[in-house]
């Protein structure tokens, strides 16, 4: 056993939901294989409580996060685990993301209880999501498609598809695939077209500054995939500068390549009509600069006014 690894145990803060405590059990089992104990402590968060609206909604920022930071401050946990997709652009000066997990699948996919369900160009289905990014893509690339909003977690999205409140339902492999769901799913949007969230696929670890630097870099030695970090390095740096939090329908993909690294990454207006998507590349120590170098070419491209327009139409409902 090292010789930083305390006796105390390292409390785990994380959300309630089937998913989150399969992200944080998961935590857990790599810091006890690194000779840690453990010990869960679930926490609401306001996008769990808050359930009948969606997301661009009641603001997005920090909405699944916001508790789980004050528990990091208050000390009554070591670390919190995210959803990578999930935490806000600009994390609080107070607090760090210490490592990202490898990552699962990147893909969206579509689920359905009729294996003969097919998603195609002139399909008239009703769709359900809880995500701005999906509806807009959905608009650009199935125009007939209507979409349905699901917030919950996923076993009560699936309820909801039981009870055809929709005909199909549309996530992250990653989930699907951590709660043996992927069975269910019917088709796979391929990531060049409908690219994902940044940071999706991922789980992310934050601590608070202040944590004794010694177990800090224990965690992170135990749980940091560094291939993962370099990559959302440079996403969130891309959602950073476009100020863009999981309502704005923005994302950003990147993946390291033989001599370096390449992201992918854009907007799409929320009616589907005006699509910004481009792809840079360059060595892995610049990642971060690809991801803010990415953000500002969208945002001169018309970006700003996709944005802009986004603000408009939410601050007149």
């Amino acid at each position: 056993m090292q010789d930083n690894i305390t006796d105390k145990a390292i409390r785990i803060g994380t959300r309630g939901s089937k998913l989150a405590l399969w992200q944080a059990e998961h935590v857990a089992e790599k810091l006890q294989a690194a000779g840690y104990k453990t010990e869960l402590v679930i926490i609401s968060t306001k996008g769990d409580q808050v359930l009948d609206r969606s997301l661009d909604k009641i603001g997005s920022k920090g909405v699944f996060t916001e508790e789980l930071e004050v528990s990091l401050r208050e000390g009554s946990i070591e670390v919190a685990v995210h959803s990578a997709k999930d935490v806000q652009s600009t994390i609080p000066g107070d607090l760090e993301l210490i490592a990202f997990m490898e990552r699962e699948k990147v893909n969206d996919v579509i689920l359905s209880f009729d294996p003969d369900f097919k998603l195609e160009r002139e399909s008239n289905a009703i769709i359900g999501t809880s995500s701005t990014r999906r509806r807009a893509l959905l608009k650009k690339y199935y125009p007939n498609v209507t979409t349905a909003e699901s917030r919950g977690n996923l076993q009560t999205r699936l309820r909801k598809l039981e009870e055809k409140q929709f005909d199909a339902l549309m996530l992250a492999y990653a989930g699907v695939k951590r709660m043996g769901y992927d069975d269910l799913i019917v088709h796979t949007f391929p990531e060049e077209e409908f690219v994902p969230a940044a940071g999706q696929g991922s789980v992310a670890i934050e601590c608070a500054r202040s944590l004794d630097s010694e177990l800090k870099s224990g965690l992170k030695k135990a749980l940091n995939h560094t291939e993962t970090h370099i990559c959302l390095l440079a996403e969130r740096a891309f959602l950073r500068t476009m100020e863009g939090g999981c309502s704005i329908p923005s994302f950003a993909l990147a993946t390291l390549i033989e001599d370096g690294i390449s992201i992918t990454g854009g907007i799409v207006s929320l009616d589907g009509k005006i699509l910004l998507q481009d792809t840079l590349t360059g060595p892995t120590v610049t990642a971060e600069e690809l991801g803010e170098q990415l953000a500002n070419d969208t945002l001169s491209r018309g970006g700003e006014e996709i944005l802009e327009s986004i603000r408009r139409e939410r601050t007149e409902i």
